[in-house]
């Protein structure tokens, strides 16, 4: 049985949540039943997203209807779920699908994303389809002008992917005219009103020619009741702008006072005094509305009476909630975008509420901002060679190349919420609407209940029993904690950026190096997704949770290709999210995606890792090492040379994911299979690279050198030959091959001499190395490894390549800088680096698990 809890607050939408099981405890096949802390049943649908390689269950996914819930449930295994008493409905009639939760009915068809919503039989909304205006120049002409095209997204496919009877989940695919392929998913669930709304789009286009000028999600809302009796709602920071069509209050004529307090409260006003219903008419109706989104700090707001006639300025605040209403007192749509503000440019627009049809439409990106323009930021300077761009990877750490700072391929998700009200929902209702799109809620495992299911390979719960464990813990907190505050007091928010993190601080200009080649965005450079899905997974915090869940939001949808000649792989750190040429599947690594997707069975997240499936392919596209090869070597299908590092570790993490989503035999094979490989090379993972055979799946064992990277074991190499080796597969020799790379990193020149003939080059990063041989004395029980292992990760000592400011710093503490050279005061820490930072995290969080009791006091 395992005890569940929200993991921020409860709300009254359907929840999808994911829960790990030991090895061997779940069979495949068994039901599972839920209840509340009172002992009633819960009607639950569950499916298995994962197994053990025995075929257990190894992850388990449930999902539950509308509310209200309760505080806390009970999962078990064994029992047969109860019945839902209004389960949604899956249908198809003729052309169309409907779709009904009981309360709403969704009819699809016609290309559209809804031709019709009703409820209790009165059509609510129609036409909700996708809209988007494009540019073929990237602003105005000196006349003004620029000219816009519209079009909206037809739907082209229609798959059902779940079908109740408690969610139901309908999958849209289709293209924005000629361009922009999406995929719409909609999310139904038992009693609910409300529809979740997934949209995800690739960007395919020229990006000197092609700049969006707007993108949106737009419904028609059918108005039946008398214009002092609509009502337009729209969030602001803290409440809501509470309007009428036609207004009552303030007029010079008192309408009476139950009726201007019916109106504000959304209710029929009722009679009104003969000297205002009598000259109705003569009172403006108000019929348009925006609100505009601009950036992280401000919004705009307007009104006008119709199209042609000026608009009337409403006074405007900082961060809107992002939702809205429009309707009447016999129902209307309640629509919003979580992360609204965060996402800017946005927009909420309502358009015709006087008329019998208006219409709601949540932009992604607002039609008033500037088009998207995503040009390359430099004319590349020159750098026509190799030996140029190695030049410049020198001064700026960019590694620039022509042609490769290109966006096509690259993606953004945004999640939305339609609601479908049979009357206007009074303040309290909306402000509970729009903090549960923003938050939507999860159900989760305990920390203690997922480390006893064994999954996630080396971490440990917090433990502060020693003055020594409490100053490690205290350090993770603060680094938590300093990126969570440089997001808010550094901005990092916007359309493309949100979710990602500076990678290097410019200490002279107290600023990150946000214009700097390759120390601006991360990009996931060392690996902090792991880092705070693992601190979160030891603390069950939620501020920790939603900001790893926005890392993997933005790190695999904006810093990957979905298509094109580099699909698979991502982008290294750059001033661009894309505008590095070093493409890699380190970037792509599905590593980064795992946790969200077993922790909230997210399916955008599952196609993701579905875009992995044979992520070898990648390397017949590019060469990484193109421009640092001593050798001649171009992609070879029957020898591609692999990293066995950063490469080989993605790719393993890649398989391993699909085997045990899938069962994927191919998956297995070629993980098993190249694990075989490396253990029987002279030199194993020492030799660096591999030639791997992309039909059979197998390296060429014959390679003999040593070659060492520095990076190699940086992005979740460590993570993954742990959880291979965990899962105890027979693969002779891999366990032993990777204890003795860990063993000889970090040993001294004469002991790595002795063992493989020469000392070894190349030994940098040594903080974020320790967990090497932290790993190599928990399972060889060498206490003499462990004190190396604790040394190494507080000095630094032997570094090859750079300094590590963290292990210089004897106090971690923030310093506030004001003055002429920075725009307003700011907190900062001597010692930022996100390479440092994540490295720091990953080292303390392994060393803890595997030897903490080795941990010096001193």
């Amino acid at each position: 049985m395992t005890e569940l809890r929200w993991l921020d607050r409860p709300g009254d939408q359907g929840t999808t949540w994911g829960v790990p099981w030991p090895r061997g405890a779940v069979a495949s096949g068994t039901p599972f039943a839920l209840a509340d802390a009172g002992g009633r049943a819960v009607p639950v649908q569950s499916w298995v997203s994962a197994t053990w390689p025995d075929g257990s269950v190894k992850w388990s996914a449930h999902t539950i209807g509308a509310g209200p819930h309760a505080e806390a449930y009970r999962l078990e295994p064994g029992p047969e779920p109860a019945a839902t008493a209004t389960p949604v409905t899956v249908a198809r009639e003729g052309r169309e699908l409907v779709v009904s939760t009981g309360v709403i009915t969704w009819r699809i068809g016609g290309g559209t994303l809804a031709r019709s919503v009703t409820r209790a039989g009165r059509e609510i909304a129609r036409d909700v389809r996708l809209v988007s205006l494009r540019q073929r120049e990237p602003a105005p002409d000196e006349g003004g002008h620029v000219a816009r095209e519209r079009a909206d997204g037809v739907v082209e496919s229609v798959t059902v992917e779940q079908d109740g009877p408690v969610r139901a989940v309908v999958r849209l695919e289709g293209r924005h005219g000629d361009w922009l392929p999406f995929t719409v998913r909609l999310y139904f669930h038992a009693g609910a009103e409300h529809v979740r709304l997934m949209h995800t789009f690739v960007w395919d286009g020229d990006p000197d020619r092609d700049f969006l000028a707007g993108l949106g999600v737009r419904a028609d809302v059918v108005m039946r009741d008398e214009p002092h009796d609509r009502h337009v709602r729209l969030a602001g920071a803290t409440g809501f702008l509470t309007e009428a069509v036609r207004g009552l209050t303030g007029l010079r004529i008192d309408p009476g006072e139950a009726a201007r307090r019916n109106q504000v409260e959304g209710r029929p006003a009722g009679p009104l005094a003969p000297g205002v219903a009598t000259r109705l008419h003569l009172i403006p109706t108000w019929s348009d509305y925006t609100l505009d989104q601009g950036s992280a700090d401000g919004y705009t707001l307007r009104k006008r009476t119709k199209d042609g006639h000026a608009w009337v300025t409403i006074p405007s605040g900082t961060r809107s909630a992002g939702y809205g209403y429009v309707g009447g007192v016999s129902g209307g749509l309640g629509f919003g975008l979580r992360d609204f503000w965060r996402l800017h440019p946005t927009r909420l627009d309502v358009r015709n509420a006087a008329t019998d049809l208006a219409t709601a439409t949540v932009w992604l990106w607002s039609p008033s901002a500037p088009a998207m323009d995503l040009r390359f930021y430099h004319d590349g300077m020159g750098q026509d060679t190799f030996a140029e761009q190695l030049e410049g990877l020198e001064v700026t750490y960019e590694d620039y190349e022509p042609g490769f700072g290109d966006p096509r391929g690259i993606a953004r998700t945004h999640e939305l919420s339609l609601r479908f009200h049979e009357s206007t929902p009074a303040a309290g209702e909306l402000a509970a609407h729009a903090a549960a799109m923003n938050e939507p809620g999860l159900l989760t495992a305990s920390p203690e209940r997922i480390r006893e299911a064994g999954v996630f390979g080396v971490w440990e719960l917090p433990d502060r029993s020693t003055p020594a464990r409490a100053a490690i813990e205290d350090r993770l907190d603060f680094l938590f904690d300093l990126y969570a505050r440089e997001r808010e007091q550094r901005r990092w928010y916007g359309f493309w950026d949100y979710g990602d993190v500076m990678h290097t601080y410019d200490a002279d200009r107290h600023t990150w190096r946000y214009d700097v080649g390759g120390y601006a965005w991360d990009n996931s450079e060392l690996s902090p997704d792991l880092w705070l899905w693992l601190q979160y997974l030891r603390t069950g915090r939620a501020d920790v949770f939603r900001f790893a869940e926005a890392m993997t939001r933005h790190t695999g949808e904006v810093d990957v290709y979905h298509l094109g000649r580099w699909q698979g792989m991502g982008s290294r750190h750059n001033v661009q999210h894309w505008g590095c040429s070093c493409k890699q599947v380190r970037i792509s690594n599905a590593a980064y995606r795992r946790f969200h997707y077993y922790l909230t069975a997210d399916e955008r997240t599952g196609d993701l890792l579905d875009e992995q499936s044979a992520p070898e392919r990648t390397f017949l596209a590019v060469d990484p090492l193109r421009k640092v090869r001593d050798d001649v070597y171009t992609p070879d299908p029957s020898a591609l040379s692999v990293g066995l590092g950063t490469d080989w570790g993605a790719l393993a993490a890649a398989w391993l994911t699909r085997w045990e989503r899938h069962g994927d035999e191919r998956a297995r094979d070629r993980l098993l299979g190249t694990m075989a490989g490396i253990a029987a090379m002279p030199r194993r993972f020492l030799t660096g690279e591999g030639r791997l055979d992309l039909e059979t799946g197998r390296f060429d064992t014959s390679r003999d050198q040593i070659s060492i990277s520095h990076l190699s074991s940086l992005f979740g190499l460590p993570e993954i030959c742990a959880e291979l080796i965990g899962l105890g597969i027979d693969v002779p020799g891999f366990e032993e091959a990777w204890l003795e790379y860990c063993r000889l990193y970090l040993a001294t020149p004469e002991q790595q001499e002795a063992a493989v003939g020469r000392p070894l080059t190349g030994i940098s990063l040594i903080e974020a190395h320790s967990r090497l041989t932290a790993y190599a004395a928990a399972r060889t029980g060498d206490a003499g490894l462990a004190a190396l292992a604790w040394r190494k990760f507080f000095t630094g000592e032997g570094d090859q390549l750079n300094d590590n400011p963290l292990t210089e710093q004897k106090e971690w503490a923030l310093t506030t800088v004001d003055g002429p050279r920075v725009p307003h005061a700011v907190r900062e820490a001597a010692f930022v680096s996100t390479n440092s930072a994540a490295q720091y995290g990953l080292a303390a969080i392994h060393n803890l698990a595997l030897i903490g009791e080795h941990l010096p006091e001193k």
